[in-house]
């Protein structure tokens, strides 16, 4: 047989009750074009398995069983891409809720040359969806499209999981991080993407199974995003997570002063003391950020140097309040306070970036140099694509 043009990447966990319906769709669309069907499976315990050796008895489908899978369904879709024999590819779900008869459609401003990316819509003119969703979960969608919107531009239906798009432009991804289930935006942001075009669809209820979208899902879906906007705004994102971390540290710290004067602790090692809880709840931000960006940071033990920094900052901090309290009469608890864990925050700041313990605010340049003086990055489920 020769080889497919067009390959349709399905991603799977315990699917089967859906499969039969939606293979034979897609063949009836795609009839009298060389397709191949991708099933990437997620190891579900439904019968997948012996169900596709069946189907792919008379029609083009490949099945990938992921043993132990990895980045829920974006890793899956990547995989899949990654496989793929097809110059064009579309990913869709599993559980009927995209119609197999709009793929005609997706692949139309591909192959004429009007697009590089194009999304299966249910926000665009004429697009629609099922009329029994609830309140609630319209207005999750609401609001994950809205949280999208500085990544993703003028288009309507950033979630969307049926897209299409050229083999050749998701070779170009730079720095791939799939986490959960959002992989169209992730590609629309690193794949230099120029040209979006939506089509609009109705989207269905779900024919048989059950939903994988969770609460964890959506938690997840929040990290993404925040990978998303370090890799589209490297200086800004870092700054006002910098901030951020900051301000959580500075609450906590104050907290625990004010607990710690009420015993009756002298003010100075009692600021001592709380900078400790306030370095405490800055390791969780640091836990979050190693989990994200591990595999491009330079250094193959960042928690040595996190804790390094961490008595840097603690000794400056009960320097400094140490020193302002034998030197400054009858020292306010809130001066005292927001000038020990100033100096700190100023030692913390230029320690992280001199030893590169936060490259996302770098350029692109200077990330590269950053990543050649230690470790090699991961590469993603694809070409070279880190």
């Amino acid at each position: 047989m020769s080889r497919p043009a067009i390959s349709i990447i399905v991603p799977t966990l315990n699917e089967a009750a859906n499969l039969p319906a939606l293979t034979g769709r897609i063949d009836r669309a795609m009839a009298g074009r060389n397709y191949e069907i991708i099933i990437v499976d997620d190891n579900s315990h439904d019968g997948t398995e012996s169900l596709c050796a069946s189907l792919s008895e008379h029609l083009p489908l490949r099945l990938l069983v992921r043993r132990k899978p990895r980045n829920g369904l974006s890793g899956a879709v990547l995989e899949g891409m990654a496989a793929a024999e097809g110059q064009l590819l579309v990913v869709m779900d599993a559980d009927l809720q995209h119609p197999p008869e709009m793929i005609p459609r997706l692949l139309a401003p591909l192959e004429n040359g009007q697009s590089d990316f194009v999304l299966g819509s249910r926000y665009a003119t004429g697009g629609s969806t099922d009329g029994r969703w609830s309140m609630l979960r319209r207005l999750n969608s609401w609001g994950a499209t809205l949280l999208a919107r500085p990544l993703a531009g003028a288009v309507n239906d950033p979630m969307s999981g049926f897209f299409a798009l050229r083999k050749q432009t998701f070779l170009h991804a730079r720095q791939l991080t799939p986490l959960g289930y959002k992989i169209a935006l992730e590609l629309m942001c690193k794949c230099e993407v120029r040209h979006v075009t939506e089509q609009p669809i109705h989207f269905e209820r779900r024919a048989a199974g059950e939903s994988k979208l969770s609460a964890r899902q959506q938690f997840r879906y929040l990290e993404h995003l925040s990978r998303l906007y370090d890799f589209a705004f490297p200086r800004l994102s870092p700054c006002l997570k910098f901030l951020v971390a900051t301000a959580v540290a500075w609450f906590v710290g104050l907290g625990g002063l004010m607990l710690l004067a009420w015993t009756g602790m002298a003010l100075a090692p009692a600021i001592a003391l709380s900078y400790l809880a306030g370095l405490a709840a800055t390791a969780a931000f640091h836990l979050r950020y190693t989990r994200t960006q591990r595999e491009f940071l330079p250094w193959p033990h960042p928690w040595r140097a996190f804790w390094g920094i961490g008595l840097a900052e603690w000794l400056t901090c009960a320097a400094s309040s140490a020193w302002l309290w034998t030197h400054l009469r009858w020292p306010h608890m809130g001066t005292l306070f927001a000038l020990s864990f100033g100096c700190a925050t100023v030692v913390r700041y230029i320690l992280r970036k001199e030893l590169l313990q936060d490259i996302r605010g770098l350029g692109p340049d200077a990330r590269r140099e950053s990543i050649s003086l230690g470790s090699q990055p991961r590469p993603a489920p694809m070409a070279e694509a880190a």
